[in-house]
């Protein structure tokens, strides 16, 4: 696909689409909840579609008549053994939080999806699995898809010292221990996205949090709720990265998901000397609020730490940001891109290095060389939405030449009207 290149001034509003996290949970809770569950504003990409049919082939009854989707939940034990092995598609966060449903229901299932799936580790969440009383296996003996899982009624709670940052692998842990008998407690290495955890409270379950220890007792029996989807500050990133860098520009975002444990890309933006304002909306479980952003000198910082986890998947577009910065900028503590729908690592390096970027690759992120212009050349998104966006972004800095992106459907994952949204800004 031919990217649009060589523009200046971009200027207007766009609502972006709907946060994907939550779309996945909120069905996902609906499924295992008691009674109805009214999602509205839900985002209808191919990831959270995935999860509709999963918990569909479980046999839960999902009505979606395109505007408002309605799960008609029965609890944990209104799940079904399924026909046949469940297709997660490309959703990573599909097959890892399933696997913590299922761990605990008295069936075997089989999960399996796309190349990319197959490629993704999942020793991680299948270890605290076995070790609550689930039976799961990768692939012929290997961690990887598909993965069949054993449930067991009798799951047994766990104090488990999460050995990576992945709020996945937390997530899977929590909806095994809401039908163990009771506390488990899970302690995170750095305080990861808390959407699971808010999601718990909201349908009228019981947790307790403390800094980055997490307790949940079981068995518990959750209640059907009326879930507003918020906008997907991931997907507002790069809309916020092309008014920082693109000259002349002012992009407004509106609902956009202000959710602490997401908002690290604000905090980078600011201390890269971005121009941004923020007008918070909240309500009890709905912070959101309207972002603007405006053409900046950006200068480079270091990225490392505790707040890697609130902008991990950020992380691609503040690369190229990084580009467009004064200085040298470094990323570290990032192992965690390596296991995303590609190695995000090596894909951000070699990808913006074809159009000219100064960017050197390390075992835990990335040393990027500023300021740097940007030319033509033949660049793969690797079936990765999130690095496809990101190219199309940088194009938009190519002044002479074309930019031609293999691979371009994969944006339809997260993002299907992303190519329109950025047309709106054209002047």
């Amino acid at each position: 696909m031919k990217l649009v290149t060589n523009k200046q001034q971009l200027s207007g509003t766009v609502h972006v689409p709907s946060d994907k996290s939550i779309s996945h949970r909120s069905i996902m809770f609906g499924s295992i909840a008691y009674g109805k569950t009214v999602v509205k504003n839900f985002l209808r990409g191919e990831d959270c579609l995935s999860t509709i049919e999963a918990f569909r082939a479980l046999g839960v009854n999902i009505e979606d008549d395109g505007e408002t989707i309605i799960v008609h939940g029965e609890g944990f034990e209104g799940l079904k053994k399924p026909a046949r092995q469940i297709d997660v598609g490309n959703s990573g966060t599909t097959i890892r939080l399933i696997s913590g449903i299922l761990a605990g229901r008295p069936f075997a299932s089989e999960l399996s999806g796309d190349d990319s799936i197959a490629k993704r580790p999942m020793a991680r969440v299948m270890n605290p699995l076995n070790q609550m009383g689930a039976v799961c296996s990768g692939h012929e003996g290997t961690e990887f898809p598909p993965l069949t899982i054993n449930g067991s009624e009798k799951l047994q709670p766990i104090h488990y010292d999460m050995p990576v940052s992945s709020a996945q692998v937390k997530s899977a842990v929590l909806f095994a221990a809401l039908q163990a008998e009771g506390m488990t407690t899970v302690v995170e290495k750095e305080k990861t996205r808390d959407h699971t955890e808010d999601m718990i409270r909201q349908f009228g379950g019981s947790i307790a949090v403390n800094d980055r220890e997490i307790q949940v007792t079981g068995p518990q029996k959750l209640t059907g709720q009326e879930v507003t989807v918020p906008g997907d500050i991931s997907s507002a990133a790069f809309f916020l990265a092309a008014g920082l860098i693109i000259p002349g520009s002012k992009i407004t975002l509106t609902n956009v998901g202000l959710n602490p444990t997401r908002t690290g890309i604000i905090d980078v933006i600011k201390q890269m000397g971005g121009k941004i304002t923020i007008e918070e909306v909240s309500s009890e479980n709905n912070k959101a609020g309207t972002l603007t952003v405006e053409a900046s000198e950006l200068k480079g910082i270091e990225i490392s730490g505790e707040i890697i986890p609130r902008l991990i998947d950020e992380l691609p577009i503040i690369a190229l940001m990084a580009t467009q910065a004064e200085g040298i900028t470094v990323i570290r503590d990032a192992e965690e891109l390596k296991v995303k729908e590609t190695n995000r690592i090596d894909a951000v390096a070699n990808e913006l290095n074809k159009l000219g970027a100064d960017i050197t690759p390390t075992d835990d992120g990335l040393i990027i060389r500023g300021k740097t212009s940007l030319n033509s050349g033949r660049v793969t998104s690797y079936g990765d939405h999130r690095i496809g966006m990101m190219l199309q972004i940088a194009a938009l800095l190519v002044e002479n030449g074309s930019v031609e992106l293999n691979r371009a459907e994969a944006i339809s994952v997260s993002y299907p009207n992303f190519f329109n949204d950025l047309e709106i800004l054209f002047k």
